[in-house]
């Protein structure tokens, strides 16, 4: 069987959030699993010196134009959430706390952080923001919020992004394939 597809992205990311919605049949469609990796992109701006694509003179704008053409064509909601960009550390680990409980429900509950911010237009920074979302996927939002304060998943979102950086990844959605 062909390698997975490396599919690095950031809860802060509108074109992650759409990539999302497309990133498993593409995988299917090839006969490839698909490695979801949620990353720190703010790690990533600081190490290389970028900064948000929004915030970005002439491209920022054209951008968000560009993100709400792409939602429109692909039929899907996209709103930006209060507080955009924004940190997304909390949902960063909750994703890899539940994977390691359950990786398909970690893929529920990304695509249902991801519906949260940029479908509903709610701020998903905050530890009970993420587990009241865990908790609309069936996920018990008291251990959701608890594995998010874990040593373990602390460091390893801090080991994803570090993974991340040494392979070049520079933006959200990213892809890796073989």
């Amino acid at each position: 069987m062909p390698k997975p597809i490396d599919f690095w992205f950031d809860f802060s990311s509108p074109y992650g959030y759409l990539a999302s919605y497309r990133i498993d049949a593409i995988g299917e469609e090839f006969g490839r699993a698909v490695l979801w990796r949620p990353y720190l992109l703010g790690v990533v701006f600081k190490s290389s010196g970028q900064s948000p694509l929004v915030s970005q003179p002439m491209r920022g704008p054209y951008h968000l134009k560009d993100m709400q053409r792409t939602a429109r064509r692909m039929r899907v909601p996209l709103v930006l959430p209060e507080g955009f960009p924004m940190a997304t550390i909390a949902a960063a680990r909750a994703f890899y706390w539940m994977e390691e409980q359950d990786p398909r429900r970690a893929k529920d509950l990304a695509k249902a952080l991801y519906r949260a911010a940029f479908a509903q237009g709610r701020n998903i920074t905050t530890a009970e923001t993420v587990a009241e979302v865990g908790k609309e996927v069936g996920i018990d939002p008291a251990e959701l919020q608890a594995g998010i304060g874990t040593p373990a998943v602390k460091e390893r979102v801090k080991a994803e992004t570090d993974t991340a950086i040494a392979q070049g990844v520079f933006g959200s959605p990213f892809f890796l394939i073989d």
